[in-house]
């Protein structure tokens, strides 16, 4: 039991925490548990970006050297870097971060094949949770900015649910970007091809995200995003 579970175990008499014990209701408290983690430590920490990426990138491939550039950067503009905890574009973000000085935080997740942190997040900002959709909120709520490097469906699934909360307005906006022009034009040329001729997004949303190669652009599209915006909470 995690001492935020043995917070809210002391709320209850022993008898109605046997009976929570056994249904589905421990689910929930499981759950606030892991919201309350996040919330502590990551609240202490100020304004960050998070990176995304995949966790199967080598060292030697050139979108891990991009990673861990752009992490380098955004740091040096005094940003603190959160990534997936993970190995891959994950390591090389933290590493990044580490090597500029700057926060390094890692918010890992439980899996079945075991995703270890990386030995680049400060001791004291590696968070493991269980629950994806914790994690992922816990993404965005402190987050300033999201760069997406190349990856797979949990990449994409983090770069939609963004652009999804911040269309329908449930999150105020925040400057997403993907790095790495060659892997995503493809995906890019669908969304204006498909799903804007078919009119299933507006023109406007295609503003929503930018596009960039190097480390230098992407530190320029959150510079100047925030030259017209003020940094605050997105929830």
């Amino acid at each position: 039991m995690t001492p935020n579970e043995n917070k809210i175990r002391k709320a209850f008499s022993d008898k109605d925490w046997q009976e929570i014990r056994t249904n589905d209701t421990w689910s929930i408290f499981k759950i606030m548990a892991e919201f309350v983690e996040g919330y502590e430590k990551l609240s202490k920490i100020g304004p960050c970006v998070s990176i995304f990426g995949s966790a199967r990138t080598q060292p030697d491939n050139p979108y891990y050297k991009l990673a861990e550039e752009i992490a380098f950067k955004i740091a040096g503009e005094g940003y603190g870097i959160i990534s997936g905890g993970g190995p891959g574009i994950m390591e090389a973000a933290n590493k990044g971060a580490q090597k500029a000085g700057g926060k390094s935080v890692g918010i890992n997740i439980q899996l079945p094949f075991e995703q270890y942190p990386n030995p680049y997040i400060d001791h004291d900002k590696s968070i493991t949770f269980n629950y994806f959709f914790v994690r992922k909120t816990v993404f965005i709520k402190y987050s300033q900015g999201f760069v997406v490097l190349p990856g797979g469906f949990g990449t994409l699934d983090e770069f939609f649910e963004a652009l999804t909360l911040i269309q329908t307005g449930k999150i105020g906006r925040f400057p997403i970007i993907l790095a790495g022009k060659d892997y995503w034009q493809g995906l890019y040329e669908w969304i204006c091809n498909t799903m804007l001729t078919n009119g299933n997004i507006s023109k406007e949303d295609l503003e929503l995200f930018k596009l960039a190669d190097t480390a230098d652009e992407v530190v320029a599209h959150i510079n100047e995003f925030y030259s017209k915006y003020l940094l605050k909470p997105n929830f």
